[in-house]
């Protein structure tokens, strides 16, 4: 297949993106490599398939309505991923308007060249942390999701409003995948094994909010990218025994899913630490704090739904997870 994957330049993105080019599909990559992070990061994971005959690049901002139709005019993609956004929960607080800016106006360009290009299927990331206040464990796609605590989760709660009025209006099938902190080589270096990671080799002490108490369905990259490309190949339909009365928020009787992708096994995050200080060798400094405000305790994913779709399970034990991000991280910095 022809398939446009925005944000190729990305952590997911750009493994998606091999996977998609090892297997055999033609890929159309869409990234504006912004500043929110190391560009020579992205430009790092970009070169790994840039040269590939099957891989074109496209270097635009999904808010730039034009750029995103003439992609789709120009390569007429099958499917589409739509992974780009502006990441990161708490850079919110400092810079609301880019939020709104990449992830709602850039998803309705996405959704609209979708609409006007007979696009076979959508997929497209969304979160955990929609559940937001939502403290029943674990987390099911069938639960509400009407109070989330952070813009970044907001924006992605109105995504997959976005998508199912796309999918009831124009018979679009879009399948919605909430992920669940995702982990890995070529990590982001905001997230927390990156920042643990490059703390402790350097003797400088880790921030370890909640006092290291909250756990995680810590997610391996590669069960993450394994679960979207099942999910792309299983285009949803209208669910015939959908009821209006008493609405479940997971289906539609438009060709619409939600699915929650992450590992059932949860991890707190001092065992995440504790793991991390095996693969390096070393202890950390602990900075022990309060959790953050729009930080939620505990998230669990409950992936039954998944797995009966698909047959997705994740594999990847966070011992083995920890050890393949320490040994990538100590060869591309040379540490």
């Amino acid at each position: 297949m022809k398939i446009l994957v925005t944000g190729t330049a990305g952590f997911i993105g750009s493994h998606l993106a091999m996977r998609l080019l090892e297997r055999g599909d033609e890929v159309v990559g869409f990234d504006n490599l912004s500043d929110y992070y190391d560009v020579t990061l992205k430009q790092a994971r970009l070169a790994r398939f840039m040269g590939h005959p099957r891989y074109t690049h496209i270097q635009a901002d999904l808010a730039d309505r034009a750029a995103v139709e003439s992609a789709f005019a120009m390569h007429k993609p099958q499917r589409v991923v739509n992974l780009a956004a502006q990441a990161g929960v708490r850079y919110a607080a400092q810079n609301p308007h880019v939020y709104v800016s990449s992830n709602v106006t850039g998803f309705l360009h996405v959704l609209e060249g979708c609409r006007h290009h007979g696009i076979e299927h959508l997929v497209f990331a969304s979160t955990s942390s929609v559940y937001g206040a939502n403290t029943t464990m674990p987390f099911s796609e069938h639960q509400s999701t009407e109070h989330p605590l952070t813009l970044y989760a907001a924006t992605k709660k109105a995504n997959e409003m976005m998508a199912h009025s796309y999918a009831h209006l124009y018979g679009i099938p879009s399948t919605g995948l909430r992920f669940f902190t995702v982990y890995g080589p070529w990590g982001r270096p905001d997230m927390a094994l990156f920042l643990f990671t490059r703390a402790i080799l350097a003797g400088e002490p880790i921030k370890v909010f909640n006092h290291g108490h909250h756990k995680r369905s810590f997610t391996y990259v590669d069960d993450i990218v394994e679960g979207v490309i099942r999910s792309l190949d299983h285009p949803p339909v209208a669910n015939p025994d959908w009821n209006a009365a008493a609405a479940d928020p997971a289906t539609s009787n438009a060709p619409y899913r939600l699915f929650n992708i992450g590992n059932e096994s949860t991890v707190e995050l001092l065992r995440y630490i504790e793991v991390l200080e095996q693969c390096l060798g070393r202890k950390a400094q602990m900075e022990l704090l309060p959790l953050q405000a729009g930080d939620v305790p505990d998230t669990e994913a409950d992936v039954s739904e998944l797995i009966k779709a698909v047959d997705y399970r994740p594999q990847v034990s966070v011992e083995t997870g920890v050890a393949n991000f320490v040994d990538w991280y100590r060869g591309y910095y040379k540490v």
